[in-house]
């Protein structure tokens, strides 16, 4: 077998946001693949909005399933500010997606903080790589009839960086979600793997 590409991808979002799942599905395509994976997933109040982080490792071998600190190959981010928290993860030259959608956390919303405007949010991204995606994956997965298909949204955005065909994603897709719900996950999978090419920052 030829040598597997080493992947060391962050993705982080908000509870809700359907992070756990996209994570599984991942880890499931690309042990199907043959690759060994290692990833750990961290819910802080998840299901009150809090942050949610999976560190997801892809590789002939992995020895640990968190990625240290200036690593990360692929950072997808459901949320914006949940995106920026983990810049210095970044290798040099990371490919950045992040949804443009903003959840403010509590600390924003009792005005402690503020929330960072979309300049401060790319100069913050631009001290570590220029390729930086913004998607509008929230309205898009409304507009296909659910905005609980975020997720698989941004799962096609991410697939067109990793070394899996559609038939691959699909297969994975099938495993974790009911067949009534295909359709419209199907058609999130395209939309956002389709409309990559078009949000370079």
């Amino acid at each position: 077998m030829s040598t597997l590409q080493k992947i060391d991808l962050l993705m982080t979002g908000v509870g809700g946001q359907g992070n756990i799942l996209a994570s599984d599905i991942i880890g499931d395509i690309a042990l199907a693949a043959g690759y060994d994976v290692k990833k750990t997933d961290t819910l802080g109040m998840a299901q009150r909005g809090g942050s949610v982080v999976s560190h997801i490792r892809l590789a002939e071998k992995v020895y640990s399933p968190l990625i240290k600190e200036g690593n990360v190959d692929i950072l997808l981010a459901f949320e914006k500010l949940e995106g920026i928290r983990w810049t210095s993860y970044l290798k040099p030259g990371a490919i950045v997606i992040i949804n443009n959608r903003a959840v403010p956390p509590l600390s924003v919303n009792l005005g402690v903080e503020k929330y960072p405007a979309d300049e401060e949010v790319i100069k913050a991204l631009k001290q570590y790589t220029d390729r930086i995606y913004f998607v509008e994956g929230t309205r898009k997965a409304i507009a296909l009839g659910n905005a609980r298909a975020l997720n698989i949204y941004m799962l096609g955005c991410l697939s067109n960086f990793l070394p899996f065909n559609s038939e691959e994603w699909q297969a994975a897709i099938a495993k974790h979600l009911p067949e009534k719900l295909l359709k419209l996950n199907y058609n999130a999978f395209d939309t956002g793997r389709k409309e990559m090419k078009d949000v370079h920052v």
